[in-house]
């Protein structure tokens, strides 16, 4: 079986959670047998060597269209379905924020996109999206897919209570790297030690992050690049962190290994998540954590994360402080090595191709 992944232009130069998923679900597929292509949106493919076409990010269809309408081919689509709208509408700062809060979320991401080709030079790919708009290419994707994967049925749920589309689906999960992330029953955790490991950008919400922890007796490590469309957002988060408070930038996962086993807890108080590896990893190295109210993270972790309100800088550091007073919630660990890792996320995409194939 030969599959081609092809997912956005930017995927290795502002690299996020999705880059992860890719690599990560490429290389554990080849060790199940298949051969996996990686190609971003940008590049003239070959299609004819491949039997199924795997697109990833749903919300951003202008990168897929064209390819499914010249390939002929079937195609499988990883949601990945983030929803934007609570930080545009309530949290993007200036005259843009101000502006965005009078658009529909369909036609926010439809500026998104055109933005992107005239500030970033970001090409187009399919021109058909700038006629029909994002609400008819997204539900044009949902329509026309063979199956669609999601991280969790609590993603699948949102999306067809959005678009009004229901499609088969097979739910993948997100995962960890069990050669990396597995905790050491030597490490020694320090409870005033707060790692967030993530890109820094508005929709991880950072700077609420950095105004509840300013001036505790807590030190907060956020580790990550700036998004690279937001680096006044990052500079206005190092503006107003206090001495107690580090900014490490981005490193590879086994790097991530040491920090991870230092710190009692890890945070993501993101305005949006549908997983958030790093809670992922955080978790299976036995880290409690603090996670956002918004999106389907409850699904993987339920009572066993402590809940936040990314609004609230004194939600957060609530939660902070409970994490890191209580004990280590010792059944995390062995939940996500047993539920959520890279070996079962490519067993589950093999079973979806297999459907996928046999449906065409």
């Amino acid at each position: 079986m030969k599959i081609l992944f092809v997912a956005r232009a930017t995927l290795f130069t502002n690299m996020g959670g999705d880059t992860v998923q890719i690599t990560e679900t490429a290389k554990h597929l080849c060790l199940r047998g298949i051969h996996v292509d990686i190609k971003r949106c940008n590049e003239e493919i070959d299609y004819s060597p491949y039997d199924l076409l795997h697109f990833f990010n749903i919300i951003r269809p202008a990168d897929i269209l064209y390819h499914i309408r010249k390939s002929r081919k079937p195609f499988v689509v990883s949601t990945n379905y983030v929803e934007y709208a609570a930080f545009e509408k309530t949290a993007r700062a200036g005259a843009t924020g101000y502006l965005l809060r009078f658009f529909s979320p369909d036609f926010i991401e439809y500026l998104k996109v055109i933005a992107r080709a005239f500030i970033r030079k970001e090409k187009i790919v399919s021109p058909l999206y700038l006629l029909w708009g994002h609400r008819k290419s997204v539900t044009y994707l949902i329509k026309k897919a063979s199956l669609l994967l999601p991280n969790s049925y609590s993603e699948y749920s949102r999306l067809v209570k959005n678009y009004k589309t229901e499609q088969k689906f097979v739910v993948v999960p997100n995962g960890v790297n069990t050669a990396l992330f597995q905790k050491s029953s030597l490490a020694e955790q320090n409870e005033k030690l707060v790692l967030c490991v993530a890109r820094i950008e508005g929709l991880k919400n950072q700077l609420n992050l950095i105004k509840a922890m300013n001036d505790t007796d807590y030190q907060l490590l956020i580790i990550g690049a700036p998004a690279t469309n937001q680096l006044n957002y990052f500079e206005q988060c190092k503006a107003i962190a206090s001495d107690n408070i580090s900014f490490i930038g981005s490193m590879p996962q086994e790097q991530l290994v040491p920090y991870y086993e230092r710190a009692k807890v890890h945070v993501l108080p993101s305005w949006f998540e549908t997983t958030g590896l790093s809670s992922l990893e955080a978790s299976a190295m036995g880290c409690n954590i603090v996670i956002t109210d918004q999106g389907d993270t409850g699904e993987y972790f339920g009572d066993l994360a402590f809940h936040c309100d990314p609004m609230s800088p004194s939600s957060i550091f609530t939660a902070i402080n409970e994490a890191a007073k209580q004990p280590v919630k010792t059944s995390l660990s062995p939940k996500i090595l047993s539920q959520y890792t890279w070996e079962i996320a490519a067993l589950k995409t093999e079973e979806a191709y297999n459907a996928a194939l046999q449906k065409n």
